[in-house]
This record gives C-alpha cells, structure tokens and sequence, in this order.
C-alpha cells in the first residue's frame, strides 16, 4: 500500500505547474496563453527571461530527481526476502516514479491536463536512475545548443544519445539491467514524439532560435485576432 502511495506521490510531484506558477506570480500572466502556450522552462525562458525559465528548468528537473529518490529510499527499506506487491523489481518501481512524474508534468491535472514536453522532468529522473549516461546526454544538449541555439534539436539529440549511453553503461557493470534499458529506449522514443512538430519545423528551416528577435526568418510569430484565446505567438521551439 505504501509503494502505491509514493507513486501517487511521484505522479503529484510531476503535475506541480512551476512554469505556469512562475508566471502567474511574475507577471500575472496565463502562460498557457503566451509564446507557445505549452507549460515548460523554455516557454518560461522566451516569455519572462533566461533567470525565470533557468529557475523553471531546475524546479522541473527537480520533480524528477525526488520522484525517483523517495522510490529509490522506499524499496531500500523493504525487508530483505519479502516479496514487493506483484513480485515487481525495485528498479521497476523507481521507474515507474519517474514515469509517473514525467506524465505528470506533461499531463498536469492542476491546469487542464496541460504541459510541457516531459524533457527537463525525465531528465531529472534519469539523473537518479542512471548518472553517468545523464552526464554524456547533457554534454550533447549543450554542445548542440551553444552551436544552433535550437532547443529543441538539442533535446532531441540528447534523447538519441541517452538510451545509446544507457545501453553502454548498462552492459559494462555485468549485471544490465533490463528494465532500465527498456524505459530508458521507450521514454527517450516519447520525447522524441512530442517534437514532432519541432521537427517539421527544423526540417522547413522555421524552428525559432534561442535569443532570435519576434518576426525573425527564423520561426516567425503572428499575433491573434483581437479577443482570441489562442498563445499570442505561434508555437516554436521546445518547451520542456
């Protein structure tokens, strides 16, 4: 019953709006209806500043990283030889706390069911369940990042680079774990998916870059018709 409990716990951890937070507190604004209109750190960055959506970032990063890390305490105190509900691995629960967090923030139930793309909050449960693969996928992200100034290109090549590290990792130590290979390959395949509008837009040469002025060559924005409840800009770049 406990471990059901923290798995609720994570999924609640995940659904905490901070980026839609932040920006009612900071600007009395509905994020939801600004830049994008997706609930994630870059959104924050584009809309309140890079200080504001570097706070976002950490404090989704961090929704992850205590998810996973109450999971990680629980199954660590569960007496030796009992068998856990359903005879469920440990690492198979700390997975699901991530996941659980991850959907969390992409399907917040404090906002509509609304979010972000699940990037930042992934990336703190991988930095719980597999660290030195994390520590390669971020030298990707930010060597993609400072060359493109693409978020979103950044976050998919660091989607594509983990489960790869992960693998490596994972098949060195001896003892893979097979469970954490599969989640990493599946999620890191979800976030993936969630650029799928992203891609299309890098493939058209319209993805908006980090710091490009509005109206730009670069992903272009267009205002709404007076009285719309649509984002005043056109979705562009990843929101996390």
């Amino acid at each position: 019953m406990l471990l059901i409990i923290f798995l609720i716990i994570a999924f609640a951890l995940g659904a905490v709006p901070f980026s839609f937070l932040i920006a009612k507190r900071v600007k009395g604004i509905d994020l939801r209806q600004h830049g994008s209109g997706n609930l994630g750190a870059t959104n924050v960055f584009r809309t309140l500043g890079p200080w504001w959506g570097g706070l976002c970032l950490l404090l989704d990063l961090a929704k992850g990283a205590a998810a996973v890390g109450l999971m990680t305490w629980l199954v660590s105190t569960w007496p030796e030889g009992e068998p856990t509900p359903f005879r469920i691995t440990p690492d198979l629960f700390r997975i699901f706390a991530g996941f659980l967090a991850a959907m969390g923030h992409t399907f917040s139930p404090f906002v509509g069911f609304h979010g972000g793309k699940g990037v930042a909050t992934t990336g703190g449960a991988f930095a719980v369940l597999a660290p030195y693969p994390v520590i390669l996928a971020t030298v990707a992200f930010l060597s993609v990042l400072a060359s493109t100034r693409l978020v979103s290109l950044a976050s998919i090549t660091a989607a594509s680079v983990l489960p790869v590290a992960v693998l490596f990792f994972e098949l060195t130590r001896g003892r893979p774990s097979l469970t954490i290979i599969a989640f990493v390959f599946l999620t890191c395949a979800w976030v993936i998916f969630r650029h799928r509008s992203n891609i299309v837009r890098l493939q058209n040469g319209t993805e908006t870059r980090i710091g490009a002025r509005s109206g730009s060559n670069s992903g272009s924005r267009t205002a709404p018709a007076e009285g719309s409840d649509h984002p005043t800009d056109e979705p562009s770049g990843n929101d996390k």
